[in-house]
């Protein structure tokens, strides 16, 4: 019997816990995989031979890069991951204008060790499925057993975004959006149910519940709504009875960024996330550099005003009235002596006076 363990980036290391990575005994899966998955990956493994002898193995490192270029689109109708046994699903690979791109719709299923590939231009019937006729080169599936698992298309262009798709046996499925949601749109999730013996209906957000909904009626269809999602909404949903007897499968719920506010970690895409921030510095330079030059040269033309075109013309100054001087003491005293001398001359000129 074999034993297994995952890494990641480094040996020592073991593979950071995350909800979206998921370990099968010898199967490591990512949901929704983003730019904070990348690294490198590998596994070790350990068993027994007969003679009791331990045997280890190491794999060779695999790395994993996230483009954020977005995927050739694989379309999925309905848009759900849960389906009922006996319910029908549509598959289609991105639409070519030429149908030399070759595209190959895949499956990997963890039941299966080997991969089924069906050219996009030939029948769908290798993966159990049939050709629509309604939409050209589009993959009719009947939901059964073997339908559940990953699928995805690959050709010439590039590998497409994949789907995961889980058959369900029971009562209640999940009804979820197939693919990742757009931070602030509406989410309406449904339980579905295959009878009507049912009246409270609780759905549960990694195991934990977050609504619970009440009826008279024997609704087979519950919803839930998520407004204004956003990326702490991510997470594992799954609905059930209230007597529990009756539970879905757990399905992942995916939300990226609004168009526009991711931020890139490679040199070439940093400026697609930043190029808003570069039009708006540059906008405020167009207009702080005009205004910095109307306000100098307002000041200089003040300035010159001040000291010439303001200046007082001293034809226009009032006149000032000079203070009056006190008559010097000295000055009086000569004029009183030269009155007396004056005074005693004419005495003697003339006598009879």
């Amino acid at each position: 019997m074999w034993s297994y363990q995952w890494f990641r980036h480094k040996l020592d290391a073991a593979a950071t816990p995350n909800p979206r990575h998921l370990v099968s005994s010898d199967t490591y899966s990512i949901i929704a995989v983003t730019r904070k998955d990348e690294g490198s990956y590998s596994c070790r493994a350990e068993g027994r031979q007969n003679n009791n002898t331990s045997v280890v193995l190491l794999s060779q490192l695999t790395t994993i890069s996230v483009s954020e270029l977005p995927p050739p689109s694989l379309t999925l109708t309905p848009s759900t991951r849960q389906f009922f046994k006996g319910e029908l699903f549509t598959l289609q690979c991105p639409v070519s204008q030429s149908k030399s791109s070759g595209w190959m719709l895949r499956q990997f299923s963890l039941g299966r060790t080997a991969r089924k590939r069906l050219p996009y231009i030939d029948q769908c019937s290798p993966l159990g499925g049939v050709v629509s006729a309604e939409k050209s080169g589009a993959c009719v599936f009947t939901a059964v057993s073997g339908s559940s698992g990953l699928y995805w298309c690959e050709g010439a262009k590039g590998r497409s975004n994949g789907v995961s798709i889980t058959v369900s046996t029971g009562s209640i499925i999940m009804k979820i959006p197939a693919f990742p949601v757009l931070e602030g749109e509406e989410v309406v999730l449904h339980c579905q149910y295959s009878t009507d013996n049912h009246r409270n209906t609780t759905f549960f957000k990694n195991g934990a519940e977050v609504f619970t909904h009440s009826s008279s009626s024997s609704d087979r269809m519950i919803k839930m709504t998520i407004e204004n999602v956003t990326q702490d909404d991510e997470g594992f949903y799954k609905c059930a009875s209230q007597d529990r007897k009756m539970e879905s499968p757990e399905s992942w719920l995916s939300v990226r960024p609004a168009q526009g506010d991711f931020t890139p970690t490679n040199g070439t895409g940093a400026w697609s996330g930043s190029w808003k921030w570069t039009v708006s510095c540059i906008l405020v330079l167009l207009f702080l550099i005009p205004l910095t030059v109307w306000l100098v040269c307002r000041y200089r033309y003040q300035m010159i005003c001040t000291r010439s075109c303001w200046r007082v013309s001293r034809g226009d100054q009032p006149a000032l009235e000079l203070p009056a001087t006190k008559q010097d003491t000295t000055e009086v005293q000569w004029d009183l002596s030269w009155i007396e001398m004056s005074s005693l001359l004419d005495k003697q000129l003339y006598p009879s006076t």
